[in-house]
């Protein structure tokens, strides 16, 4: 039986169709989901896409947590669900408080939009197993309010519990002060939960499926093919 991913659409998300693309590209049925809908037709995992939900114009991610999907994403998240937000996503998951710590605007207080590198940190989670720890891989980015941030306690709790997922590394023979695109803490791209069922990251996998478009690389495909080596063998 094909493995059903749900991609949940919120007034302003941009990339529900290159997520359903990607989903699609990996081998399994993309399911889209409703931000009014009240169940999430049974589907294997759900991934939050990114975009502007609501136009952030409270804060990133901040009115979408409050979407009715969200009520049974939640609970079922909390029992086992897989789910992956990305870059708009990530902001709803912190909101929501499936994941810890915040999202804010970018130290630079600009849009960024660009190939970034990242150095895989944590490869047992749900959406990582096709990765190896230390790989380094190009993924693109684009947001505004991409700075993660939380405490000190909370930063040494997922250093600790190999939490941190993903990690802005510089590239290869540069000396490049501005690797860090936005200013997080400890230079933290993407993080778990304790359970490893949900991930949020704020670059686009999505956006690196195809060696066409894009970046030029499938580095972002494994995030798709880990979830169904994950399904399968659940």
């Amino acid at each position: 039986m094909t493995a059903r991913i749900g991609v949940v659409t919120f007034p302003g998300s941009l990339d529900d169709r290159d997520t359903q693309r990607a989903i699609r590209i990996a081998g399994a049925e993309p399911v889209a989901l409703w931000h009014k809908d009240k169940d999430l037709k049974q589907v294997d995992a759900v991934v939050l896409c990114g975009g502007f939900s609501y136009g952030d114009y409270l804060r990133a991610g901040a009115i979408a947590r409050f979407s009715p999907v969200m009520e049974p994403l939640i609970e079922q998240a909390k029992a086992g669900l897989p789910v992956l937000g990305i870059c708009n996503g990530f902001q709803i998951l912190t909101e929501a408080h499936l994941l810890p710590g915040a999202m804010l605007g970018n130290d630079h207080l600009h849009f960024i939009c660009r190939d970034q590198k990242l150095r895989v940190e944590n490869a047992e989670t749900s959406w990582t197993t096709d990765y190896s720890a230390g790989q380094e891989i190009h993924i693109p980015l684009k947001n505004m309010d991409g700075r993660y941030v939380a405490d000190d306690y909370t930063l040494d709790r997922l250093e600790a519990e190999g939490r941190v997922a993903f990690r802005y590394v510089a590239r290869d023979g540069v000396a490049d002060e501005h690797y860090n695109p936005n200013g997080s803490l400890r230079d933290i791209a993407g993080i778990t939960n304790e359970a490893g069922n949900v991930v949020g990251l704020m670059p686009h996998p999505e956006h690196a499926v195809e060696s066409l478009i894009g970046t030029g690389r499938t580095d972002g495909l494994p995030f798709f093919t880990s979830i169904l080596k994950k399904l399968v063998t659940a």
